[in-house]
């Protein structure tokens, strides 16, 4: 029997000239299973943090910056909340909020997630360079009945770049696809003489023509599926960016935010002279009893 080919972690940038287009193709394997394995999401959720995570990787990736990409999906639904974040070296992690009886009493149907889910919510996406700098911040509300129809449209109404998304998951894999108009001083000057829009149509419906289960096949390797679909225009690919689950928490960072509390408020918060300090993102536990609660407020 053959040998499954693994799900690698990956995301490559690529450009097809002929089209006037820049893209990205990502794929979280090890990673999704990861992030979303400690916490037992239901399906439903587990599939909609995937896409966030894909999300997350597909938009860093494109921008060049020192710090924090952030993405940020909230809501009135039973799917509250969605966070994800990845720095400038591949590090992505991330966790979601959810009524886990109201998600049950949804049923298994997969259609119009967002509306379901998530119901009347906003997205934000943020750039933080770091303490010295200030944040860039984009806002919309989520219009649309997937993610990556809300994606599409925030970059509609914040961005200047024409874009198309794909995206798919399951509960242990996720994947996308994102191609972006350029613009006629970025290299789509091969275009001249040819009716651009009739061209971007072109290249939108190739794209969209993707399924969930190209995206997610392990067997079909990224230049494959990129060849299958642009492959009478030319495909560039370039080097891979390196993705990974990586959390920045640690003891150090939970003991500077509790010894900011007074010592009344840390007495109040300890049980039996104990504090445990759960990690929303990873799940690791931090705890502070004896000498190391002691150390909090030192006499």
């Amino acid at each position: 029997m053959a040998k499954e080919t693994p799900f690698k972690d990956l995301i490559q940038p690529f450009k097809i000239e002929d089209l006037g287009l820049r893209g990205r193709l990502v794929r979280l394997g090890p990673t999704a299973e990861a992030i979303l394995g400690p916490h037992n999401y239901p399906r439903a959720v587990a599939e909609m943090m995937g896409e966030t995570l894909t999300l997350t990787a597909m938009l860093a990736s494109a921008l060049k910056f020192d710090g924090v990409f952030k993405f940020q999906a909230q809501g009135d639904g039973p799917l509250s909340l969605m966070v994800a974040d990845m720095g400038n070296d591949g590090a992505l992690r991330g966790y979601a909020r959810f009524d886990d009886a109201a998600i049950a009493a949804l049923g298994d149907s997969r259609d119009a997630p967002v509306p379901r889910l998530i119901g009347q919510g906003r997205m934000a996406v943020t750039v933080d360079h770091g303490p010295n700098s200030q944040q860039i911040q984009g806002i919309t509300e989520m219009a649309g009945p997937t993610l990556a129809a809300c994606a599409q449209t925030y970059f509609r109404q914040s961005e200047p770049l024409e874009t198309v998304i794909s995206l798919a998951s399951t509960s242990t894999r996720a994947a996308g696809l994102m191609i972006q108009r350029l613009p006629p001083e970025e290299g789509a000057g091969r275009l001249e003489g040819r009716d651009l829009e009739d061209e971007w149509r072109r290249a939108t419906a190739l794209s969209a023509s993707v399924t969930a289960d190209e995206l997610l096949d392990s067997a079909i390797l990224p230049g494959e599926l990129l060849y299958r679909l642009f492959h009478e225009d030319g495909v560039r690919l370039f080097k891979t960016r390196p993705v990974r689950h990586s959390c920045r928490c640690s003891k150090g960072k939970v003991k500077a935010t509790l010894a900011a509390f007074s010592r009344d408020d840390i007495n109040s918060m300890a049980e039996d002279g104990r504090i445990a300090v759960t990690c929303e993102f990873c799940k690791s536990e931090y705890v502070f009893e004896g000498q190391s609660l002691t150390d909090l407020h030192p006499a």
